[in-house]
């Protein structure tokens, strides 16, 4: 395990010097597109992600403000991008289905400025969390798959809002509150996107931990999610029927010995497709934590702590399960890493230089 480990960081080190993308038209025969979001040069790069784990620049959209947070309808024909320099708002684009490129449709405003937006598993319905409001937001999507305006609700919840999103069966939504520790815990009816409190209406972390992104496995059993302050990933046992988390187990996101005077920063986590692995980035030590999944008991056991981008706020994962794609906010680059099926491992692949201050990456194949 060491030898994997010693490996990625010295191919790593060989990738410091990053490859300039330039525009090129994509390539015949290209399925999986990546859309990074990159909040300072206010754009969204197009990217073509091929089959060696290489990446080409098909376009970059000019979004006129600070874009962070982006969703992709479950059709895969829509984006949304969140603009969080005032007037908060949305922007909704259609995907070409041929290559990939944005086509603008409407800019609305939102509730607030939204750190985390997510659409319902139909695509009616956008959500939408405000760290710095303290509230989620539900719009409606209309048929032409741009988001609309004024809000359906606009929900007050507890300190620090930052991510809502609804479990699989489109029944539940939760929306995590990193100031006041929960997660919190609603029923959802797609037919009229009303949001009413559960019972019991939030499930709380350890005092201090800040949760923050949380995903949920394959089979609907289990949530993982990262806790931004103490540098923790939760995992809560998940009863469909209900609705309700209950929290099983705390594993560290930090590497082995890691100590600092700054503030802790976990941000990110992603599954792969096949539910086996497991990771999580952490901002402060500029990391990326591998963990196996016990599919059965839903424990995870982590087995590597790897460098990557520096602030590495977003990642994701291809959805064949190939490829892993790391940004970093202050070192403007990203990373691409091939995914060892079998062991979970990552292999640096290729680096590339982005627009300034990258944070959100979608990955697609397109329909």
């Amino acid at each position: 395990m060491q030898d994997k480990k010693n490996s990625a960081i010295s191919r790593l080190a060989t990738l410091a010097a990053a490859s300039v993308l330039t525009l090129a038209a994509a390539q015949a025969g290209a399925v999986t597109i990546a859309y990074v979001s990159n909040a300072d040069s206010q754009d969204i790069y197009v990217l073509q992600l091929n089959a060696d784990g290489s990446l080409n620049l098909i376009d970059k959209v000019a979004t006129g403000s600070t874009v962070m947070p982006l969703a992709i309808s479950p059709d895969r024909r829509f984006l949304y991008a969140s603009l969080r320099a005032q007037p908060y708002s949305v922007a909704s684009y259609a995907i070409d289905p041929a290559s990939g490129k944005l086509k603008p449709l409407t800019t609305v405003p939102l509730a607030d400025n939204m750190a985390n937006i997510a659409t319902d598993k139909s695509g009616k319905y956008l959500f939408a969390a405000s760290y710095t409001g303290h509230k989620i937001s539900v719009n409606a999507i209309g048929a032409d798959g741009a988001v609309q305006a004024p809000a359906l609700a606009v929900i007050p919840t507890g300190k620090n809002a930052h991510s809502a999103q609804v479990d699989p069966d489109n029944r539940f939504l939760f929306a995590s509150n990193l100031g006041s520790d929960v997660i919190m815990q609603f029923s959802f009816d797609a037919a009229t996107g009303k949001v009413a409190p559960n019972e019991p209406p939030s499930v709380a972390t350890r005092a201090g931990a800040g949760p923050r992104h949380f995903v949920f496995s394959n089979d609907k059993r289990f949530v993982y999610s990262t806790n931004e302050l103490d540098g923790t990933v939760n995992t809560y046992a998940y009863d469909a029927k209900t609705g309700t988390l209950k929290l099983t187990a705390t594993d560290s996101a930090l590497p082995e010995g890691f100590t600092s005077s700054e503030q802790l920063a976990t941000a990110d986590l992603h599954l792969t497709p096949d539910g086996r692995f497991l990771y999580a980035s952490e901002r402060t030590s500029n990391t990326l934590t591998a963990y196996s999944v016990d599919i059965a008991s839903g424990k995870l056991s982590r087995f590597a702590n790897l460098p990557t981008e520096t602030q590495p706020r977003g990642f994701n994962i291809d959805p064949q399960g190939r490829f892993l794609l790391a940004v970093g906010q202050k070192s403007n680059a990203l990373t691409s890493y091939a995914i060892d099926r079998a062991s979970g491992a990552l292999q640096p692949l290729f680096r590339y230089t982005l627009g300034r201050n990258p944070n959100w990456v979608e990955i697609i194949d397109l329909p």
